[in-house]
């Protein structure tokens, strides 16, 4: 299927009118009730960050911090194990209040799979309504790696995804090469294009409420170019919002379990004929378990950030197999296989350990998302908001950050947020730690040993759209807070130099750190790459903010 002969529903330019006229309804105006109905027709989506405020400061409101993973498989993904009620029995018993199921695209998917996952989510969302769960659909982004798309609950989110799979997904229309020189390179990187605009198009017309999409692990194999992530960003910013800043399989490089080799995150690749010669073979491996984008202040991450517009981290498990499991794939019966039933067999108990590489969601890996109510759109809205922090291995027990002027009453605007001020005002950075009061579950205490502030200038669009670097961002302030427990607020002093600026948070329990990759000029103490084969994730984890932005009046 081209680009050309895609149907009018996979067409951005066909109207809503038009659909309706082939039998493709728009949800009604009057959401029908339920038990989360109030919540939704009470909110609204948060304005984009990218946004400015009118007056000078900002004010934004209390938040509570719900905790998820937008990173999930089950028996309905080709690659992975366990059955759906596995998968969000655990993610309820590690604390997790929302999770989003994106099993990989695949015919049997598209053809079987999505509805019968769809009819599991109904019954989990009515047994179980305190813990929100949503379907997703794990792409295979044309000529590049993953990313996870998913959609507010409703009565079109399991027909927009499974439409969208069929027409966009480059594993199954086999546009998949995305190497410099190959023909179909630009072919298949439009249809990304494309593919994000089309989601944007049903929301605006209201054929669903709202959908969303991360890059998954983009450093992994080195084919997300820093192009293609700013044309995915900017074909539709309210829908494409961010990346994983850290990947699942944090347990991969757990000494004397997978391998001499093994990484965190199973970054054990080498650039090849489809990665972007522009990276460095560096790239290919985590930092911190975190990928090399997030990890290198100045980095992928920064330059994105450097252009003043807000794109937002996450963090997952990418739950396939977990380590030290003893559950196997079960066996097909005669005849069948996923392509005929859109699912994998049960998986069966051997009491012996089985490979794998990953955590259950919420057991070592968390996204904290900021909301005012409770329920899905307030969870996506703030995400699109970028009120999101990270954590591994349950470093902290809360965070909440505020940066105001000196001269204004109020708290100020919070991560994601846009703080107007005039050239030379003096600011204060507050940021309060709840440090872990209980063990992990690997009955580890975690303790946080400092606290780093990052700041980048905003110098607008670049220039070179391929450029990886923020040669303008450092960290400007580390504070040491070895020893501090219960809930404390540092006080850091900033001042709106002559541009617009960013800063956002970084801090480690403090067991393995040195000079970041571009440098101790830049990150004095950074993350680092483990050796191979030993990278315990419990002993060396992070926590990671969203930026806050600062707009110095009659800056562009």
């Amino acid at each position: 299927m081209t680009e050309q002969q895609l149907p009018a529903w996979a067409d951005p330019s066909v109207s809503p009118a038009a659909l309706d006229a082939q039998g493709v309804s728009r949800r009604q105006l009057m959401r029908r009730a339920g038990l989360f109905g109030a919540a939704f027709a009470a909110g609204s989506l948060a304005t984009p960050a990218v946004a400015s405020t009118k007056g000078f400061g900002g004010n934004d409101p209390r938040l509570a911090y719900l905790v998820g993973d937008h990173h999930v498989h089950s028996v309905y993904s080709h690659d992975a194990k366990y059955t759906f009620d596995q998968v969000a029995q655990a993610g309820a018993e590690y604390g997790l209040d929302w999770m989003v199921f994106n099993e990989h695209s695949n015919f049997g998917h598209a053809k079987y799979g999505a509805q019968l996952e769809h009819k599991e989510i109904l019954k989990a969302r009515a047994a179980n309504p305190r813990q929100l769960i949503f379907q997703g659909l794990e792409w295979y982004i044309p000529g590049a790696e993953h990313c996870t798309i998913f959609a507010a609950p409703g009565r079109h989110e399991v027909d927009l995804l499974t439409k969208f799979e069929l027409a966009y997904d480059g594993k199954l229309l086999g546009y998949t090469a995305g190497a410099p020189t190959h023909p179909d390179t630009p072919r298949n990187e439009a249809h990304a294009v494309n593919a994000i605009k089309w989601l944007a198009a049903q929301r605006r017309s209201g054929y669903v409420d709202d959908v969303l999409v991360f890059a998954n692990h983009p450093s992994r194999l080195g084919i997300d170019s820093p192009h293609e992530m700013r044309n995915w960003r900017d074909a539709a910013p309210e829908i494409m919002i961010g990346m994983e800043g850290a990947p699942g399989a944090q347990g991969g490089a757990i000494p004397g379990w997978r391998g001499p080799t093994s990484i965190r995150g199973e970054y054990e690749n080498k650039p090849s004929a489809d990665s972007w010669p522009g990276y460095p073979t560096d790239a290919y491996v985590t930092y911190g378990g975190f990928d090399w984008m997030t990890a290198t202040v100045g980095g992928m991450w920064d330059a994105m950030l450097s252009e003043g517009r807000l794109f937002t981290i996450t963090t997952n498990s990418d739950v396939h197999r977990v380590v030290f499991d003893t559950w196997k794939n079960g066996d097909w019966l005669p005849g069948q296989n996923f392509d005929n039933t859109g699912r994998l067999p049960d998986p069966v108990n051997t009491t012996e350990p089985q490979p794998g590489g990953d955590f259950w969601p919420g057991q070592f890996s968390r996204t904290h998302v900021g909301v005012s109510r409770y329920g899905y759109r307030a969870v996506m809205a703030g995400l699109r908001a970028g009120r999101v922090w990270l954590d591994h291995g349950h470093l902290l027990d809360g965070l909440d950050v505020r940066l105001k002027r000196d001269c204004d009453h109020g708290r100020g605007v919070t991560l994601g947020s846009r703080l107007r001020v005039r050239k030379g005002e003096k600011l204060t950075l507050n940021v309060t730690v709840t440090t872990a009061s209980r063990p992990n579950p690997h009955v580890i205490l975690p303790e946080l040993a400092h606290v780093d502030v990052i700041r980048g200038a905003v110098r607008g669009p670049a220039a070179d759209r391929d450029n990886w670097r923020a040669p303008a961002t450092k960290v400007v302030h580390t504070a040491d807070v070895s020893g501090r427990k219960g809930t404390y607020t540092l006080r850091i002093p900033l001042t709106a130099g002559d541009e617009s600026f960013y800063v956002r948070l970084r801090g480690s329990d403090g067991n393995r750190h040195g000079a970041g990759y571009l440098g101790a000029s830049v990150d004095p103490h950074g993350p680092i790459p483990h050796k191979p084969g030993d990278g315990d994730p419990w002993l060396d984890t992070w926590f990671y903010s969203n930026p806050v932005f600062v707009e110095v009046a009659g800056h562009r």
